[in-house]
């Protein structure tokens, strides 16, 4: 029998991360996810508690708090376990595969995730939060406590019974992973394999669940799913063809039931509003009560999302927004010194640098007393009706699980600002001047009072990615209205680019790593490190049309084919061949509150097929999307991220390329960057811009000298190319 007497030491101290690190004074002797760890589970026959969480997760604090800091929890996990500690953001791998598990066996998941894991890497058990010996909920039963004790008897009596199921459950799994995909992956014509129609279907997926009076879809907890409001948004902007399709009448719907969510979270209690950026979800079908942590994976996407929305109906609600993420991503705390954007802020806070226990939105919310003695009399009767501010709080109780939102406000718009100068007999401009002064007083207030939530400076190259895309179009729109702003997102955009050039790739062998803190970290790139990167790029280049970032695409492209590529049914999977301690190889194709890497990956496959005139990219595009017929087919609605690439699968790509200087170069930039282009590449060459690179790269334009050329703007699509005039570039992408 192997030895069970082993003596552990706490090892988070050993860690980059600030999530694992925030365990290291933790009586539980927590042990990293390593080559010597995973040895010693099977040296000493322990099963492993793995537990992954991430540094702004809520109840992971919590659970920190009730049971790995208690003695008690913190001596039968010594003795009888393994417990392993992992930050999600460093190891999604890691976490997708025990999350599966856990979704298979409960029908649930979140954070944090707990599962007992044999030496064999095989999961046995597992759940989310369970309460700590002192919590009032483990009085109910169910406490983390009993769950020990009955998972080490059971390890101890029924070892090989466990191990049995555990292995069977993961073969399951395996098996599972494989459905949905064509067996020889052959779809990759545009007369092959899911037709245009499923795009119908997935309209009717949204509309059947979409909320028709605060916005968004289901009840609650709501999430601002960018992937699929952007899928609304754009259906209208793609070609005839595919508005024929969904219909007139369907068009116009889905773009109001996104244009409808997106207002619903700018007024909600999910936004900021006294700052910058958007929470995580709300706990509430309103979006009054948000779950207070910020990622920069929600805003990152938002950004874009509200940017289309206000190039559909350039009402002021959307562009506010527009600055308003972007700042948040552009400035302290969340860019960093390097250049890249920091992953998270946490949802907890200390109330006063006094205090010493920290309280779920401590930062945000606020009581009527402080409005009282920071607001004047104008802006007290103005903004507790504009916010909602109550003298007991505005937060039901019922979602206010462990009290301490008590007599607090969320601040929520309530009025529109013609409604509430009308209701107190006020001017709308006095309304706006008084609520933008509030605000200002509120802020300077929260600043110099309150310590901010903690910061997860990680710096995370898939996030990154969607950072770099989003801050990269939003400059390129906003170049004549906000020139100043303009360039400063355009600034941020391309420092994130040379943090990750410098601190996160290898130009020796051209791979990227996943994450940087105090340096770069072991964790390899991911295929979403990749992805989410590449379609940066490709923004902004059609941002500065200077090619050195189209090669670095083209250069990561490359790269990812080779690692993640599935040779035999095409598609890419999430982690390379060579991943030691993975049991599944999952290939993502469903988008959740990241875009999925498959869709990403298709839509950058086309984009940069007709950018360098590359077939090989086209045909690997469309096997991509006909690795994923199946689920196209069944669930488009939860494929929305490749809806857009099944259309150009079918349709094709317009091409645009712009050559020199003048009017109608500019008129055609103007176009571009104001409209909500689908299925469209740019080139540029000459005017100053550099293209050696792309001239030698795309086989179009070999031998082509931009200098001396005279001004051109032509298209080409379906096999045909035109020239057009000033007129033509006007019309170039009909309504926006």
């Amino acid at each position: 029998m192997a030895d069970m007497h082993v003596a552990l030491t706490n090892r988070c101290g050993e860690s980059k991360s600030p999530y694992v690190r925030s365990h290291m004074d933790n009586a539980t002797a927590w042990q990293l996810w390593a080559p010597e760890t995973l040895e010693l589970a099977r040296k000493t026959n322990r099963l492993m508690l793995v537990s992954i969480g991430y540094s702004a997760c809520h109840w992971c604090h919590v659970m920190a708090h009730e049971s790995f800091a208690n003695d008690r929890i913190a001596q039968l996990l010594n003795e009888h376990f393994i417990p392993i500690k992992i930050d999600r953001e460093e190891r999604p791998d890691i976490d997708r595969q025990y999350m599966d598990f856990l979704q298979a066996t409960s029908g649930g998941g979140g954070w944090p995730l707990n599962v007992f894991v044999t030496p064999d890497l095989h999961p046995i058990f597992g759940g989310t939060y369970w309460p700590g010996p002192k919590s009032e909920r483990a009085q109910r039963g169910g406490g983390f406590e009993d769950i020990l004790m009955k998972v080490a008897g059971m390890w101890k009596e029924q070892e090989q019974k466990l191990r049995d199921n555990g292995k069977q459950i993961m073969m399951q799994l395996r098996e599972f992973a494989q459905e949905g995909t064509l067996a020889d992956g052959e779809a990759d014509g545009p007369d092959d394999g899911v037709e245009l129609e499923v795009i119908e279907d997935a309209y009717e997926h949204y509309k059947a669940r979409f909320d028709n009076k605060y916005g968004g879809f289901g009840a609650q907890p709501k999430f601002p799913t960018p992937v699929h409001l952007k899928a609304l948004l754009r259906f209208g902007a793609h070609d005839q063809v595919v508005r024929d399709i969904t219909g007139d009448k369907e068009v116009a719907n889905a773009r109001s039931m996104a244009l409808k969510t997106l207002e619903h979270i700018a007024k909600g209690g999910i936004k900021d509003q006294i700052g910058h950026g958007v929470a995580r979800y709300s706990v509430t079908r309103d979006w009054s009560l948000p779950h207070f942590e910020k990622m920069l994976y929600d805003n990152a996407q938002l950004l874009p999302v509200y940017l289309d929305a206000w190039l559909a109906t350039k009402k002021d609600i959307f562009v506010d927004m527009v600055h308003d993420i972007a700042t948040y991503m552009t400035t302290q705390p969340m860019q960093s010194k390097l250049g890249g954007i920091n992953a998270s802020e946490d949802a907890d806070s200390l109330q006063t640098p006094k205090d010493h226990e920290k309280r779920e939105g401590a930062f945000y919310v606020w009581s009527m007393a402080e409005f009282e003695q920071i607001l004047d009399e104008q802006e007290l009767k103005v903004c507790t009706k504009y916010w909602n501010v109550k003298a007991d709080g505005n937060v039901d109780r019922r979602f206010d699980h462990q009290g301490e939102l008590i007599g607090k406000n969320i601040l929520c718009v309530m009025y529109e600002v013609p409604e509430l100068a009308k209701e107190l007999s006020i001017s709308e401009n006095d309304v706006k001047a008084t609520t933008t002064s509030a605000r200002r007083k509120l802020l300077e207030y929260r600043n110099q009072n309150r310590p901010r939530p903690a910061l997860d400076d990680k710096i995370v190259t898939a996030w990154n990615g969607l950072a770099i895309g989003g801050l990269a179009r939003t400059s390129a729109a906003l170049t004549t209205s906000s020139p100043e702003k303009s360039a400063s997102y355009l600034l941020a955009a391309k420092r994130a680019v040379d943090c990750i050039r410098a601190h996160l790739f290898s130009s020796a062998d051209n791979t990227l790593r996943r994450v940087y803190r105090e340096g770069p970290g072991s964790t390899p790139g991911f295929a979403d490190d990749y992805a989410f990167l590449i379609s940066g790029l490709l923004d902004l280049y059609e941002t500065t049309f200077d090619d050195t970032y189209l090669e670095f695409a083209d250069t990561l492209q490359r790269k990812q084919n080779t690692l993640f590529w599935d040779m035999q049914k095409f598609g890419f999977f999430s982690t390379a061949a060579d991943q030691p301690d993975i049991l599944v190889r999952t290939k993502d194709a469903m988008d959740n509150a990241e875009p999925s890497v498959n869709g990403v990956s298709a839509q950058n496959l086309f984009r940069l097929a007709s950018l360098l005139n590359d077939e090989w990219y086209e045909k690997m595009a469309k096997k991509t999307i006909g690795a994923f017929e199946v689920e196209l087919s069944q669930h488009p609605g939860l494929l929305s991220g490749m809806l857009s690439s099944l259309i150009a699968s079918k349709l094709g790509v317009k091409g645009l390329m712009i050559v020199g200087e003048g009017p109608v170069v500019e008129a055609a930039l103007e176009r571009i960057w104001g409209s909500i282009r689908t299925n469209c590449t740019v080139v540029r060459v000459g005017g100053g811009c550099e293209s050696g690179w792309l001239r030698g790269r795309n086989g179009l334009l070999k031998g082509f000298t931009p200098e001396g050329e005279r001004e051109m703007v032509q298209v080409c699509e379906g096999g045909v190319c035109r020239l057009l005039g000033r007129e033509e570039v006007g019309a170039l992408f009909g309504e926006v």
